[in-house]
């Protein structure tokens, strides 16, 4: 059977199993070291770098990149947070739609495949590098288990700079070759190439990196500057006083010893010299440039988390502020898994079940990763009985989805709610009950009734048994409504007394009242109604 990849260009078991940077062409690539063009980065400098990878020529731009990474630890720690938010997420594999049951079990077994010999944590975290570069590309070296099902035995993240786009086509990433301008085309499914959508442009301008670059760099000149106003400021300054007729070894002496002063806090001085530590007026400041830090660090957390009140709290800062910014990393969150769940269903998964023979070459299982975030269960248990009881039509698979709750499998134990036992009903009230059954109400010569009919009689009965506990109840609830200052901590209260509130004597009412029920149907049955 003759495979072809998502491109149409044909599958064979030598492109899977020889890796395209094995190849001597882009074998230079492996004895590549970087050249780290952070080091004496200047704004013109940084200005030339972006020009040049707009052009094509994107090696620079990818070095210092990585540079920025690696330098900054407030860049490392906000991009930790953002990639590790979607590595730890749980997936599944989806069947494609309308699958039948043959199609159904393929997509359980491929699952369990990719769960048994892939680490999809580790995956992602290579594949999410391309929120600051725009791309990653990790490299795939095919093999077989042993029960001979094809999967990926070498999974290799390769280097930003192995990678260029040709001119013709920005948007399109090719392998580096020592004998093409432009590099060739990456092996079909021996890449998993990951082009991630930080921002709008062309591959070169749409990494996260392009707006993370300039607070990096004004950062490192108010880094650099507070280093040097602490050496100067940090210490005091000593000044070494020789007399008239003092040589130029003397001289000489006076300064190594005032300098030996400084680092060693020792020295000797002949006696005719002398040294003395003057204090700087005023000390000096360093607000200035601790602003100037402090404001790059936040304009890098913005443009990677969306906020800075989950990096650090203000002084002005709040819980009901941080939850706000907190909804908005989720909504980043999200949107990288959805990306990185496409570029894994069409160049791991894929391929797998093509490989594999469980599909055909227009069907495939996607990749899903777990974003949704389990409801509040005591909210939905609270109104979900509302809901069905006045109509709603409430499938159960909505509940098990918004729930988190997973559907029982075959004959799988499942929870059920433990039956009441029965209450002890009174029997003076039980006779009293089917005595009225037996002896109907007559009517008057007027056509009047002379005693009510018995439903009526066990309501008012009921009506005045339930009026002492139902009064218990209701002081209960008006105390928690006065004590509350809002709708919200009022539900809380209730919630949390639920079970605390007397409910002996009113089980016992509601006991009678299905007894009354079933004694009133009787009534209406043997009369005709």
């Amino acid at each position: 059977m003759n495979l072809f990849d998502w491109f149409k260009r044909e599958i064979t078991p030598k492109t899977v199993t020889e890796r395209q940077t094995d190849a001597p062409r882009v074998a230079m690539l492996h004895r590549e070291f970087a050249n780290h063009p952070s080091k004496g980065l200047t704004p013109a400098r940084l200005a030339d770098i972006l020009a040049a990878a707009e052009q094509g020529d994107m090696l620079a731009q990818a070095e210092l990149f990585m540079d920025m990474e690696e330098k900054d630890a407030h860049i490392a720690a906000e991009l930790g947070k953002r990639k590790m938010a979607v590595k730890k997420l749980d997936w599944t594999l989806e069947p494609p739609r309308d699958a039948s049951a043959k199609e159904k079990k393929a997509t359980k077994d491929l699952e369990l495949l990719i769960r048994d010999e892939l680490d999809i944590g580790d995956l992602r975290l290579d594949m999410l590098d391309a929120i600051g570069h725009a791309y990653s590309c990790v490299e795939l070296g095919w093999g077989r288990t042993l029960q001979g099902y094809w999967f990926p035995d070498r999974i290799e993240h390769r280097p930003p700079s192995w990678f260029i786009c040709p001119q013709d086509d920005r948007n399109t990433l090719h392998l580096r070759d020592s004998g093409q301008i432009y590099g060739v085309p990456l092996q079909p499914w021996g890449w998993i190439p990951h082009i991630h959508k930080s921002r709008s442009g062309y591959l070169a301008r749409a990494g996260l990196h392009r707006v993370l670059a300039w607070p990096y760099l004004f950062k490192n000149y108010s880094a650099r500057d507070l280093a040097e106003f602490l050496e100067i400021y940090g210490l005091p300054i000593r000044i070494g006083k020789y007399g008239p007729n003092a040589g130029d070894k003397e001289k000489r002496d006076l300064m190594r010893a005032v300098l030996s002063i400084g680092h060693h806090a020792a020295g000797i001085i002949p006696d005719s010299m002398q040294v003395e530590f003057a204090k700087v007026a005023g000390g000096g400041n360093a607000d200035g440039f601790k602003t100037m830090i402090d404001w790059c660090e936040a304009a890098e957390s913005k443009a990677i988390l969306g906020g800075t009140l989950t990096s650090s709290t203000a002084a002005n800062g709040n819980r009901s502020l941080g939850d706000v910014h907190n909804e908005v990393r989720m909504d980043i969150r999200d949107d990288d898994a959805t990306q990185v769940d496409q570029s894994l269903g069409t160049y791991l998964v894929y391929p797998m079940a093509m490989l594999n023979g469980w599909f055909a070459d227009n069907r495939s299982p996607s990749f899903v990763s777990d974003t949704q975030e389990p409801d509040d269960l005591a909210l939905y248990a609270d109104a979900l009985p509302k809901l069905v009881g006045v109509g709603a039509k409430i499938p159960l698979r909505y509940v098990n989805l918004k729930l988190k709750i997973p559907e029982p499998e075959g004959d799988e134990p499942i929870l059920s709610v433990a039956q009441p036992a029965a209450q002890n009903i009174d029997p003076a009230t039980t006779a009293a009950a089917v005595a009225a059954l037996n002896n109907p109400p007559k009517a008057s010569a007027s056509g009047a009734v002379d005693n009510p009919p018995p439903p009526e009689r066990m309501t008012d009965r009921l009506a005045q048994d339930v009026r002492v506990p139902g009064r218990e109840w209701m002081d209960k609830i008006m105390a928690m409504l006065d004590a509350a200052e809002s709708l919200e901590q009022l539900r809380d209260m209730l919630l949390n007394a639920y079970g605390d509130l007397p409910s002996e004597d009113m089980s016992n009412v509601m006991a009678l009242a299905f007894a009354a029920a079933d004694l009133a149907g009787r009534f209406d049955v043997q009369n005709g109604n």
